[in-house]
């Protein structure tokens, strides 16, 4: 059956909740402790998303992504955890990483995350983000070194079809941007998004061409959000000519058990999305209560990764740090090696790290912080030592 004429014409309207008092499970105690967190973070998430939580269990994992939590106010972290502001060229575009740039096209989601990256981007004061990107178009244009773009936010996939149209349109005219990436968790958290909307997909199968893909960026986090719906949404985006992959942060309470991990991993290589990147969680204000430490991320990455086959284990497990994108290799009993897969610097790029162990380290730089004792060394010189 053609899933587009059995779903567009029911034409499902997402309902949107940003107010407490919408969600009638809450006891009015609750609404009281949490409102002190709303007033700080914002809110946001919609019927269908809402319908997946399971509210007989405290612990559900759909819960624990989208509704908040006290803990939150934990003073821990910061707003800007990667600083992405030092890589800010213009106004809405970072430019980090030789051949990638980043187009900040939106301030809104479909809902959010509770632990959230970017949450200063949904703050009054938020002025990183802006409507008009031709400063950010006319930057692309004249840095040939850029072959892709990350259209990210916000989700770009909130915006109508008729305002994402026009900037897919003129990154495509830019010869030397070869790939347009979107990120996006509309998939999940609004699969009606792109089962009622036939123009989306036809503006995919446009711009997105047999030499110069369109990458979709799914943010699954848990295989719960694999519902019918969402598969069938992810099923016509691939029609459409897309190439899609996954990325989901390591998440305290949601996705930190290896069998949830592998269960997530093999469901999205059953459709055809492969695994791309974990990360670990950034030291993010507000994300205590979701970080996961370094090392024991790294253990139940690799331990879910064992229940998986070769196409459901392609994921790397990856810290966004403000030096680059680093992987988390592997464990002695004694140390922990990694890798720059991206550096600002490009003298970083596949540079190698050991540091002694530390089981309390949440990030790079509790290493860094932790031990005057430690080895870094370039692939030139590891391979002397072989």
């Amino acid at each position: 059956m053609d899933v587009t004429k059995r779903l567009i014409p029911e034409n499902k309207k997402t309902k949107y909740l940003t107010k407490l008092e919408q969600i009638p499970q809450l006891t009015d105690a609750e609404r009281q402790d949490l409102q002190k967190v709303n007033d700080k973070f914002v809110f946001r998430t919609n019927d269908y998303y809402q319908s997946l939580i399971d509210w007989s269990n405290p612990n559900d994992p759909i819960k624990r992504i989208i509704m908040p939590d006290v803990q939150e106010l934990n003073e821990w972290g910061e707003l800007d955890a990667s600083n992405e502001e030092k890589y800010t060229k213009v106004r809405g575009l970072e430019h980090k990483y030789t051949s990638t740039a980043l187009l900040l096209v939106n301030e809104v989601c479909a809902a959010y995350c509770r632990f959230c990256f970017r949450k200063r981007l949904f703050m009054n004061e938020n002025d990183e983000v802006t409507k008009d990107i031709s400063d950010g178009l006319e930057y692309i244009k004249n840095s040939k070194e850029i072959n892709n773009v990350l259209l990210t936010g916000g989700d770009p996939l909130v915006m109508s079809t008729s305002k994402l149209e026009p900037i897919i349109k003129q990154l495509r005219e830019i010869s030397h941007v070869k790939i347009i990436r979107i990120g996006t968790k509309i998939p999940a958290f609004n699969p009606f998004r792109i089962l009622n909307d036939p123009s989306l997909l036809e503006m995919f199968k446009t711009y997105s061409t047999d030499e110069k893909k369109i990458y979709i960026m799914a943010h699954f986090n848990h295989p719960r959000e694999l519902t019918p719906e969402a598969i069938d949404g992810l099923n016509l985006l691939m029609k459409s000519g897309v190439t899609l992959v996954n990325q989901t942060p390591l998440v305290q309470g949601v996705n930190d058990d290896p069998k949830v991990l592998a269960e997530l991993f093999s469901k999205l290589s059953y459709i055809g999305v492969s695994p791309y990147y974990v990360f670990l969680c950034r030291p993010t204000l507000g994300n205590e209560t979701y970080s996961v430490p370094v090392e024991r991320g790294y253990e139940i990455f690799e331990e879910s990764r064992t229940q998986c086959s070769g196409l459901a284990k392609r994921a790397r497990l990856v810290m966004s740090h403000e030096s680059g994108k680093i992987e988390v290799l592997g464990m002695t009993q004694d140390q922990i090696l990694f890798k720059y897969l991206r550096a600002a610097n490009k003298k970083d790029n596949a540079r190698l790290m050991a540091f002694y162990r530390n089981p309390e380290a949440c990030w790079f730089d509790d290493y860094q912080e932790a031990s005057e004792d430690f080895s870094v060394f370039s692939l030139n010189e590891a391979a002397k030592c072989l």
